[in-house]
């Protein structure tokens, strides 16, 4: 699949799973809602329960920044299946920087969850160096 196929139809899902490296090399992986913008993926530590905002993923990413985020789709029909996978730098933004706000106002264009009630933890920025992805013939 071409880079630029694989960012458009990673532009169509609705979750995905980010991956990162814990301290000890074992993987994490997460769930997580985003924007896309170009070749740059924004989610952002929101409001749902958790024990705190200082999340396993954020450690990750403060120790080892490289990170993939992978999206799918199933069907039945397997010649509908595809899945894409973003590879790529991920830095973390704390809420008192510019560039925070742009992540949160990315997130609320999308997600009408985070209109009334933003995210205000920090966001999760990622630069994509790699797009790879594999579709069925549907």
């Amino acid at each position: 699949m071409q880079p630029a196929a694989a960012r458009a139809l990673f532009a169509t899902a609705r979750v995905a799973r980010l991956a990162s490296v814990t301290s000890d090399g074992r993987p994490h992986v997460v769930p997580i809602v985003f924007a896309l913008q170009a070749d740059t993926i924004h989610c952002a530590v929101d409001h749902k329960p958790k024990r705190t905002q200082r999340l396993r993923r954020l450690a990750n990413i403060a120790g080892d920044p490289r990170v993939s985020v992978l999206v799918d789709h199933y069907d039945e029909d397997w010649s509908s299946l595809w899945w894409v996978r973003a590879d790529g730098i991920a830095r973390i933004v704390e809420p008192d920087r510019p560039e925070h706000e742009q992540s949160v106002l990315l997130l609320a264009a999308r997600y009408s969850q985070y209109t009334g009630r933003p995210p205000a933890g920090p966001a999760i920025v990622i630069e994509v160096a790699r797009w790879s992805g594999w579709r069925g013939q549907g």
